[in-house]
């Protein structure tokens, strides 16, 4: 999506003189339709923080740039990843964590601390680098003003939780570095807490995930449950005083792969006052992708075994997903999953969470960061009045950082 919203009169006149349609200002033919951008949608976009709850650019910086902006300027269009300065500014991105991504092969490896710290550097340079587009965000207030000054509010999300070496120490020194969410564990089950698509070895969390769940709320570190197991998900939910979050993360019942949430989480989560951030991903989103793509991780994890070169291990993998093409899905899917979201835990709970450049396929009309006006509009076409799409664009996860900053504030109390 390019078209801003100052263009859109002119254009549309440009269209109307020649009799000539407009596809993204004429009305859906269909309620599966291509979403078709309106001014109104447009002007509401405007009035909306949108957040995003996870974006793994700096990653993609690390692999392919050797964390030099230097060599990949995301001022500059880059067509080949999801993300850059540009298109964010068309999309009206008011405020993002970036994900610190830990490969869970530093578990057996070592280093994951380490790791953690380099992209922690990572993303805070990039603030440094781009000063008039990011600013790091550590606070619920810091984001709104940081939005209000024309700048893209940044803060920082750990994953995963083997990134802090089983060390509480590393933890409140991750937070003081700006770390405000951390995702308790990612594609491999930890000593202390479960993986959705691992073996379990807990049932859920360990004593010390449980510590380390407290100690999170204790700092004001939004805890966040997606990729662990469900039932690591209720225990966490049980443990925890604070909201938590998913932060990229669908519905299973709409799209039925373990790394999306049941219904019976769902309500948890609307009790606990916390916000499932939905994941763009196809394989996440589209139900028939979702079932195909469940073997994932345990296809990857068996490729990494075999193949312990890194380049042989990617054109293995590459291998395989092209020998098990799944559909994209479009909009309409991701739509799904927040409609349902908000029927079993209500519409304070359900934000965005793309997984942009962290994803080999997005569905149509949600390509890159230029789309998310589209959300707007299709919240709207189904009949979302402006509050309710200014609290899942952004206002959601605003309400839940509140409440986690609270409840370290009185914790001592």
């Amino acid at each position: 999506m390019h078209v801003k919203h100052h263009f859109l009169l002119p254009v549309l006149a440009v269209c109307l003189i020649f009799g000539q349609a407009c596809a993204w200002a004429q009305p859906a033919t269909s309620d599966r339709a291509p979403i078709s951008l309106t001014e109104e949608g447009l002007r509401v976009h405007a009035t909306c923080i949108v957040i995003d709850g996870h974006n793994d650019l700096p990653y993609q910086i690390r692999k392919e740039a050797a964390s030099s902006f230097d060599q990949l300027d995301i001022a500059e269009p880059q067509p080949e990843l999801h993300t850059d300065i540009p298109r964010l500014r068309t999309g009206g991105l008011g405020a993002q964590f970036w994900s610190a991504y830990v490969p869970s092969s530093t578990i057996k490896d070592g280093g994951a601390a380490r790791y953690t710290l380099e992209q922690i550097d990572l993303i805070r340079r990039m603030a440094d680098r781009y000063p008039d587009t990011f600013e790091m965000a550590l606070t619920a207030d810091d984001i709104e003003r940081i939005h209000a000054g024309g700048k893209i509010a940044s803060m920082i999300g750990l994953e995963s939780g083997h990134g802090i070496e089983e060390s509480l120490a590393a933890l409140r020194m991750f937070y003081s570095l700006g770390v405000r969410y951390m995702t308790l564990t990612h594609s491999d089950s930890l000593s202390w807490c479960d993986s959705a698509t691992d073996e379990p070895i807990t049932g859920g969390l360990s004593p010390f995930g449980e510590e380390v769940v407290l100690e999170m709320n204790k700092l004001g570190m939004l805890v966040d449950v997606s990729h662990i197991s469900a039932d690591a998900m209720r225990h966490v939910l049980k443990v925890s005083k604070a909201p938590v979050i998913a932060s990229h993360s669908g519905a299973y019942t709409i799209a039925e792969h373990d790394r999306n949430v049941p219904d019976d989480v769902l309500e948890s989560v609307r009790d606990n006052g916390g916000v499932i951030m939905v994941n763009f991903f196809s394989g996440y989103v589209e139900p028939t992708a979702a079932k195909m793509m469940a073997e994932m991780f345990n296809v990857e994890r068996d490729l990494r075994e075999k193949y312990p070169d890194e380049d042989e291990y990617k054109q293995a993998k590459d291998a395989w997903r092209a020998a098990h093409p799944y559909p994209s899905g479009t909009i309409h899917d991701l739509v799904d999953h927040i409609d349902h979201i908000v029927k079993i835990a209500g519409i304070d709970h359900v934000g965005l969470g793309s997984d942009y450049d962290g994803v080999s396929r997005l569905p149509d009309q949600l390509e890159d960061v230029s789309t998310y006006p589209y959300i707007t509009q299709a919240l709207l076409d189904r009949g979302y009045d402006e509050e309710s799409v200014r609290k899942v664009m952004g206002g959601n996860l605003l309400r839940a950082m509140r409440g986690a900053e609270e409840v370290a504030r009185e914790w001592d109390q």
